[in-house]
């Protein structure tokens, strides 16, 4: 490295005023310092601090589209097949009060910044759920709960134009807590649905691998920036019912679309499940074919 430093400062120190504004927003004072103007590969703390942020500023910026793809599948599929209401409901509803959480605390937007992309990208998928579920009137009475729970979770009591309304900062705190376990809780309806279903429908493979990777990554950008054990302890326990999540998409990836079209009939012979066509029409006594045998 002190082969190269004298190479590198000079670019270091002449970067562009934008750009060195950012750094020194990211790394703060001393880790700019020590990393970019002095080029010092041996302070561990800031490497691990750059690499927090590094991994931060990723996740932020991929949440932005990360359940894109959940979205484009109810929406070409018009059906929402394996995806489980109760598990965004749960989901959304944590992801609410940690935003709020982190917001009203002030922590760097680089630890939580993607709880407000996925939570938009919940509620439209929630929506979506009940619209192809024929339950249209829910969606719009649900749209109005989410803004009235926003409303009163982002103000504090007492805030003008609020009367009564908002919650206050240690009430907010017994809420985080409850929203770590809720948001922990919301995998496990999804779980069952795909183990129930046998195969995982129309949930993206997409948006549960990069969860899993995100909140891996969560686990380590928390304990290198954001002292708080309940924000922790959540993506810990998180990180753990995504592995699950995860090997069930390996384990029925082959199978995910015959569970989409499970039979509902009992007691009468069906075509193979990977048909959908096959099985006959008329139920009474025949002069038709046999069903085909596979």
């Amino acid at each position: 490295m002190d082969t190269i430093r004298p190479l590198l400062q000079p670019v270091t120190h002449n970067l562009p005023a934008p750009i060195r504004d950012i750094g020194i927003g990211l790394l703060g004072d001393r880790c700019y310092q020590a990393l970019i103007l002095d080029v010092d590969e041996t302070n561990i703390e800031c490497i691990k601090l750059a690499v927090s942020k590094g991994l931060g500023v990723g996740i932020v910026g991929a949440s932005a589209i990360v359940k894109v793809p959940q979205i484009l599948n109810l929406v070409r599929s018009r059906s929402a097949a394996g995806v489980s209401f109760l598990s965004y409901l749960l989901e959304t509803t944590s992801y609410l009060v940690s935003l709020a959480y982190n917001v009203r605390n002030g922590f760097p937007f680089s630890t939580y910044g993607e709880t407000s992309f996925i939570l938009a990208q919940n509620i439209a998928i929630t929506l979506l759920v009940l619209h192809y579920s024929g339950r249209g009137a829910v969606a719009a009475l649900l749209t109005a709960v989410f803004a009235a729970a926003a409303t009163t979770l982002f103000s504090t009591p007492g805030t003008a134009g609020l009367g009564a309304l908002g919650v206050s900062s240690t009430q907010l705190g017994y809420l985080q807590a409850g929203a770590g376990a809720l948001g922990v809780t919301s995998k496990i309806p999804q779980i069952l649905a795909i183990w129930q279903e046998g195969g995982t429908g129309q949930l993206s493979a997409f948006t549960v691998f990069n969860y899993l990777l995100g909140s891996l990554s969560r686990i380590f950008t928390t304990l290198q920036e954001v002292d708080d054990k309940l924000i922790l302890y959540s993506f810990v326990a998180g990180f753990t019912l995504n592995v699950v999540l995860a090997a069930q998409m390996v384990y029925y990836w082959n199978s995910a679309a015959p569970a989409v079209k499970k039979p509902r009939n009992k007691g009468k012979a069906v075509s193979s499940p990977g048909s959908t066509t096959s099985t006959p029409s008329k139920k009474g006594k025949g002069k038709g074919k046999k069903p085909s045998k596979k």
